[in-house]
């Protein structure tokens, strides 16, 4: 398998999910990927214990979905940056990587000595990639974020899903949404530097901010408001299909599921609908046997449609609904997205084996080389390879020994 990345070291200095999220992805592209973790804290987010109400780890074992899913396929160096005697590993490892990325605040980077300046002063040719909550520039330059906030709230996606006059507001669907979103656009971003760097010979410096990632992910809603000149007015969706297409829209089966419709020739799929329903009756009826009348009439057919739906259960549709051409989808919940029939015949969830030698999977990241599923290998344990790293560096064991008395590296 072509592995894109193969060659390219990444010096990772971050935490949570958003950036580390983009060392994962080149890592799974074959990039060899070192994470500094503080040799006391570790990553933050190693100290979490819920997310969304859930525990994020099992009892019974050392795996950590958490931290997997940002981290596989790295190497773990514990290493406390503020102090001095660190600093030679540091650098060494900065000249000797390709591309640097944190997501730590500015007045952190100064007081670390990891800012623009400090490392390129020491490999001039790295590409330096900052992943932040709402940019470089600006009054919050300074200001953390994380994607509840800078993303979901921040970059139109909450205002967007919560229906006019909710008592609360909607929710991510899922944890580390946005931050997941925003780490594949960072290695794409990576990936074009890298590029650059190769043709021209000048390395870049990347940003990619949650905000950003936030507004790009509603740009046709807010592209429409800048056109306007003012706020999109609330769209007001009837209670089965949309205002001039009964296929289109979400429906409810007997037992409570749901299936989306998106049908958007009404004129070609409402008689294979009507004949898959076993309703032939109504491809013929005055009311829905032209497109114009099916549009002129989408409310009283969505309700007749709805009436259908409701009265089978989900499985049945699901089978009925196969034979046709007409575009739907079962609304999936996390455990069905994992045993997903496509996903997996594309090896997009994918097996890894656990520090205690257990098979686990995760959902691998979208993109594949040479029509080949990637192969993943888990997230390091926190400081897992400081040794390795370390020696590989040229330090002697009287070294290393010497920084672990003093603390400085785990």
């Amino acid at each position: 398998m072509h592995r894109p990345m193969e060659g390219v070291r990444v010096l990772e200095v971050a935490q949570f999910t958003f950036v580390p999220a983009a060392g994962a992805v080149l890592a799974d592209w074959g990039a060899q990927v070192i994470k500094i973790e503080h040799a006391e804290r570790g990553d933050g987010q190693r100290g979490l214990t819920r997310v969304l109400g859930l525990p994020v780890a099992s009892e019974d074992s050392s795996f950590f979905p958490i931290m997997e899913g940002p981290n596989r396929g790295k190497r773990s160096v514990g290493l406390s940056l503020e102090k001095p005697s660190t600093r030679r590993v540091f650098e060494e490892l900065v000249r000797s990587s390709d591309v640097f990325l944190t997501n730590f605040l500015p007045e952190a980077r100064a007081k670390l000595k990891i800012d623009l300046d400090d490392v390129r002063a020491v490999n001039p040719d790295i590409i330096y990639v900052r992943g932040s909550g709402f940019g470089v520039r600006g009054t919050e330059s300074n200001k953390g974020g994380y994607d509840s906030t800078a993303f979901w709230s921040r970059g139109g996606s909450a205002a967007g899903v919560t229906p006019p006059g909710a008592d609360r507001m909607t929710r991510m669907p899922a944890g580390a949404y946005g931050d997941s979103l925003g780490g594949m656009t960072i290695a794409g971003g990576i990936a074009a530097a890298l590029y650059a760097r190769r043709v021209t010979g000048e390395p870049s410096v990347v940003d990619v901010s949650l905000l950003g990632v936030g507004a790009w992910a509603t740009q046709y809603s807010v592209n429409q408001a800048l056109m306007v000149g003012g706020p999109v007015p609330p769209r007001q969706y009837p209670k089965h299909g949309s205002a001039t297409n009964p296929l289109v829209g979400a429906y409810r089966t007997s037992d409570g599921r749901w299936l989306e419709f998106s049908m958007l020739q009404p004129g070609r799929y409402w008689p294979e609908f009507c004949r898959l329903a076993g309703r032939e009756d109504l491809a013929a009826d005055e009311r829905f046997d032209t497109v114009d009348k099916i549009m002129a009439n989408a409310g009283e057919a969505a309700q007749i449609v709805a009436e259908i739906i409701g009265g089978r259960s989900f499985a049945e549709w699901t089978e009925v609904l196969s034979r046709g051409e007409g575009q739907w989808a079962a609304v999936q919940n996390a455990w069905e997205v994992g045993q997903d029939e496509s996903l997996r015949a594309n090896g997009l969830i994918a097996p890894i084996e656990d520090a205690d030698g257990q098979r686990r999977e995760l959902v691998a990241n979208p993109v594949q080389f040479d029509e080949t599923p990637v192969s993943l290998t888990r997230a390091p344990q926190f400081a897992e390879h400081t040794d390795e790293i370390l020696r590989e560096l040229g330090l002697s064991d009287e070294e290393l020994l010497q920084l672990k008395i003093e603390g400085a590296v785990t």
